[in-house]
């Protein structure tokens, strides 16, 4: 069954004092407006962690009571990051089904009565444990992505940074020609490099923001103007180490596969996009997962103003997560919001794109590891599907590395991607420089450097010596007295197995 979109609601992005309660209901009260409806059959919701941002449990119940609509079904989604799109899904499947003829899909989270240090520790509950360990964190993780895309595709530090810099110049710019975003205010080159380096070569405006906001949706089997033509979920690994790219995620292209095929669309299809920007690079990678431009090449369509908002393909012409804001739980479904307010002419006269028939949001969960793609395109416009039509997009799925179980404890490795981490969660001290290494047995390890104050300092692909130390693996710059150590350690073990392979 065909599935619409009858009514939108959104608040605005930003700093309030109001309960999240407060906030989702009155998203739900435009929305519910807009749609001409006071009922529905039932709510999906999405907040990604109110327990620790607000102390509250059972958001679901809360919800449907502060609404008036007890009695209702009311469900709670979570998929991290991507919350607000995952709640979506599940009530896109339920009007589909033919189960349900009408649901209100909600999503927000409040998080700026926190202090930086605190939300972060609770951002960073997504990551993989192993790594949490660590002290490692979102931007930490996203910086250390950012620095191998720059090595894999030959990009200087300078030109690495001017990049980033673009993503954001251009995304303020969008941000502040729109009502609804929390920066509302263009920034300048200048700006960006007086920013703070949060984790090298991330700085303050390559990230965004702690906000609180709300955004809502109605779902319905009546066609209306806007049709809902594809969805497409997937998930990776939960710790980056396993991945086999770092410079790109397999749950974006894996999403992107099947959202592509439900729609019968390709890549070439799409007008406009919400890309998930929490870091810039993200906007850059997620333009190259989703099949519009070849891998290490997304950057120079920014470069020629196709991403732009007078550009051949428009990204994030709402600001993006950077100057729209992201409350974690409600970002996914602000998204589409944008996207049936471009749809339906109503983003303002400066804002307002040209061509809006057909338009994509992908939603990030974690650190690329719950990603969704949702297509929407005008349910009035006559599209002609030829006979036998088969998708261009054959996105290129890596297997993850293979895990060893085998205790590592010494040995040489190479520095496959690092960062200082300036901005560290509560019980960490700062600086604190991260680095994934690649062992001789071909398995990545997360080690830290507690001695490593500048990033500078460190090379991609250089040969280090790791060791343990409280548990936690610590690399450090090969010496002569690390290779005497190893030489030393491979022959007391001859008959014990070594913990490295040698070569």
């Amino acid at each position: 069954m065909d599935v619409y979109i009858s009514g939108v609601g959104m608040t605005k992005f930003g700093r309030f004092k109001d309960p999240l309660e407060n906030m989702m209901a009155e998203a739900a009260s435009i929305a519910l407006k807009d749609a001409q409806v006071e009922r529905v059959d039932a709510i999906y919701l999405g907040v990604m962690n109110a327990e620790e941002f607000v102390g509250d449990s059972n958001f679901a119940a809360l919800l449907a009571d502060t609404l008036g609509l007890t009695g209702i079904p009311s469900t709670r989604v979570e998929t991290a990051s991507s919350t607000g799109a995952g709640a979506f899904e599940a009530a896109f499947y339920a009007v589909a089904s033919g189960h349900m003829k009408q649901v209100l899909v909600l999503a927000g989270e409040k998080m700026t009565h926190l202090s930086t240090a605190k939300a972060t520790r609770i951002l960073s509950e997504v990551i993989d444990r192993s790594e949490r360990r660590y002290g490692v964190t979102m931007p930490a993780l996203a910086a250390m992505i950012a620095q191998s895309y720059g090595h894999e595709f030959s990009l200087s530090p300078l030109k690495l940074e001017d990049i980033l810099s673009q993503v954001a110049i251009k995304n303020h710019s969008n941000g502040s020609l729109n009502p609804y975003a929390q920066f509302r205010k263009m920034i300048t080159k200048e700006d960006y490099l007086k920013s703070q380096v949060v984790a090298f070569p991330l700085r303050l405006y390559d990230c965004a923001p702690i906000t609180d906001g709300a955004s809502a949706i109605i779902l319905t089997s009546q066609p209306t103007s806007i049709k809902v033509s594809g969805i497409g979920h997937a998930t990776d690994t939960s710790a980056v180490r396993h991945r086999a790219s770092f410079t790109s995620f397999n749950s974006t292209k894996e999403a992107a596969q099947k959202a592509y095929v439900m729609a019968q669309l390709n890549p070439s299809d799409i007008q406009f996009a919400e890309v998930h920007d929490a870091f810039t690079l993200f906007e850059i990678i997620g333009t190259e997962d989703l099949g519009f431009f070849k891998p290490g090449e997304g950057w120079r369509a920014l470069e020629e103003g196709k991403t732009h908002l007078r550009g051949s393909l428009p990204i994030n012409p709402s600001g993006g997560l950077k100057a729209r804001g992201h409350p974690v739980g409600a970002s996914g479904l602000a998204q589409l919001v944008e996207i049936v307010y471009q749809m339906r002419g109503e983003a303002g006269r400066e804002r307002q794109l040209e061509k809006t028939e057909i338009g994509l949001a992908q939603s990030i969960g974690g650190l690329g590891n719950n990603n969704l793609v949702t297509i929407l395109e005008r349910g009035d416009r006559k599209r002609i599907i030829g006979e036998g039509w088969s998708p261009d997009y054959q996105p290129d799925i890596l297997a993850p590395k293979k895990r060893r179980t085998s205790q590592l404890l010494e040995g040489i490795g190479k520095l496959k991607t690092f960062t200082t981490l300036y901005a560290t969660p509560e019980g960490f001290r700062s600086p604190l420089t991260l680095a994934l290494i690649e062992t001789e047995s071909g398995e990545v390890v997360m080690a830290c450097n507690p001695d490593v104050r500048s990033p500078k300092t460190l090379k991609m692909e250089k040969k280090v010596y790791l060791k343990t130390r409280e548990g936690l693996y610590v690399f450090e710059k090969l010496t002569l007295w690390c290779r005497l150590k190893r030489w030393l350690k491979l022959h007391q073990n001859d008959n014990k197995g070594t913990e490295f392979t040698k070569r």
